[in-house]
């Protein structure tokens, strides 16, 4: 039996971390959850008290959140090389865009999708500042090299990539051509079509169910 037990929804933020999963190349047990009283029920707030997806189970650990599932994991399995080393100078990018992702970003991006407008003079107290000035920023990021830690792929990239495909798909994240590049390129990651192609299956059994 694996000691990684992977907690997640087909249809959800989950699949940000299915994808880090599969970077692993690293046997683990999948728990799938309805939305409603499987994932609010005692027995999952046990391990999310939140009772959302995804979380992890690590042997004794438990980690919530996919930014932190990626960092996590990256940093218990480091033979599959998806974080740059502590003494690294790569280390810097990788938690500050990886983190930038999780913060900023995803505050801006659910801000546009909701309609919500931070008032004129008031930018200073939204951790994302303006839509613009993210999109900029990150922007910046993705430039110089393949990705975020320029020739090496990390589980940063699992989470911004993500990010930036939903918001691509959806309409959130503008089609700046960098945006549209990088996603492209991991699109190509054969951990990430294995994850796309279990999740798709969930969701094809379920609807036959």
């Amino acid at each position: 039996m694996s000691d990684l037990t992977f907690y997640t929804n087909p249809q959800s933020r989950g699949r940000i971390a299915h994808w880090m999963m599969e970077e692993l190349g690293q046997p683990y047990e999948t728990v799938w959850l309805g939305y409603g009283p499987e994932m609010k029920s005692a027995e999952y707030r046990a391990v999310n008290p939140m009772g959302k997806v995804p979380a992890v189970r690590h042997g004794a650990v438990v980690v919530t959140e996919a930014a932190a599932i990626c960092a996590y994991l990256a940093d218990a399995f480091p033979q599959a090389g998806l974080a740059p080393a502590p003494t690294s100078p790569q280390r810097a990018p990788y938690l500050r865009w990886l983190f930038f992702a999780a913060g900023p970003l995803e505050q801006a991006v659910t801000a546009k999708a909701m309609g919500w407008v931070v008032p004129e003079g008031r930018a200073a107290m939204a951790g994302f500042g303006s839509y613009a000035d993210t999109l900029d920023a990150l922007e910046t990021a993705l430039r110089p090299g393949t990705y975020i830690c320029g020739e090496q792929f990390t589980a940063a990239d699992v989470y911004v990539g993500s990010s930036l495909s939903w918001g691509l798909m959806f309409g959130t994240i503008e089609n700046r051509p960098v945006f549209v590049d990088y996603v492209t390129r991991l699109r190509a990651r054969p951990a990430l079509q294995r994850a796309g192609q279990i999740n798709e299956e969930r969701i094809k059994a379920q609807t036959a169910g």
